[in-house]
């Protein structure tokens, strides 16, 4: 018993450096649906591609460089979400833009289609195989804990990068909705796209805004956890992204506080399944978490109904 703190201090940092990554990315999820009414399923596929582009930069400046760490990342995390925003503004201008006015399932299938699209064109360009990617930020803190310090808990100093970027960026996002002129527009587009529209608002350009700030905060998840984790391949993306709209549907599809949330908790439940059941249970866990939620609450934690108006 004298173990068990130490343990679960372990595991609930582990869940919560795991959840924050599901967090960014079901934020482009939540922000798509909210305004458009469509779940961008090639999302996923994004946010591998912006590791992908986070490796292709640190290799061409070489980790031998001489340049400092933290300016070898920023440099990735500069042109990660520069191109990986052109990828989010293409696939809304090719994938959703033409069926905009089409039945739900047409353009649900057209971003399936872009999502298989997007995962064999980097793995023709880039292989199959699982890549490498250098350790940049090697190290963690250690604490002693339980009898005698008998338990450590190892909490890596990259984990501790992706928690305070997350909380930092949506922080930011947060008060950048409530207050900018874009997020109010935003704002008025999720509510009534029609009536935006006839008081002037550019709903074109809010809708391609949102695909590329939600590409933006999915490369910025990419290449953190490519760090992280050390390797990456084509596929991650389907995996994370079908977690992070777990996440999504988990807190409120179409609430960004409640994508924050959905990601926390789906990133703590698979971490403590993976650790006190089984690693091989951690998705059953997850997805069985989704489906009491939608049992006695549908629209998710922080959902709320929509109101039929007459």
């Amino acid at each position: 018993m004298s173990d068990l703190l130490p343990q679960l201090l372990q595991q609930l940092f582990n869940g919560l450096s795991l959840g924050a990554i599901y967090a960014l990315i079901a934020i482009g999820y939540t922000m798509v649906y909210g305004i458009i009414g469509m779940i961008n399923f090639a999302h996923g596929e994004v946010y591998m591609i912006g590791a992908y582009i986070g490796l292709v930069t640190l290799s061409a400046i070489g980790v031998q460089s001489g340049l400092p760490v933290w300016a070898i990342i920023a440099i990735m995390l500069i042109v990660s979400v520069v191109i990986t925003g052109v990828y989010g503004f293409v696939v809304e201008q090719v994938a959703y833009k033409p069926l905009r006015g089409s039945p739900r399932l047409v353009a649900l299938i057209s971003a399936i289609g872009m999502s298989i699209f997007l995962q064999n064109w980097v793995a023709l360009g880039q292989g199959a195989r699982d890549m490498a990617v250098p350790s940049l930020i090697p190290g963690a803190f250690r604490f002693g804990l339980g009898a005698e310090g008998g338990f450590e808990v190892y909490v890596p100093y990259s984990r501790i990068l992706i928690i305070v970027v997350a909380v930092a960026l949506m922080a930011l996002l947060t008060v950048y909705i409530k207050h900018s002129r874009m997020g109010r527009a935003s704002r008025a587009c999720s509510q009534d796209m029609h009536m935006a529209n006839l008081l002037g608002i550019d709903t074109n350009r809010v809708i391609s805004f949102t695909f590329i700030l939600g590409a933006v905060l999915a490369a910025v998840g990419g290449v953190l956890i490519a760090l992280a984790v050390g390797k990456l391949n084509p596929f991650i993306g389907f995996i994370a992204g079908i977690k992070a709209f777990t996440a999504a549907v988990l807190g409120g599809i179409g609430s960004i506080p409640g994508a924050m949330l959905g990601g926390v908790i789906l990133g703590v439940a698979e971490t403590f399944a993976a650790a006190y059941i089984s690693s091989e249970y951690k998705d059953i866990v997850a997805f069985g978490l989704l489906v009491l939620i939608l049992l006695f609450r549908p629209t998710g934690l922080l959902g709320k109904p929509e109101v039929e108006k007459v």
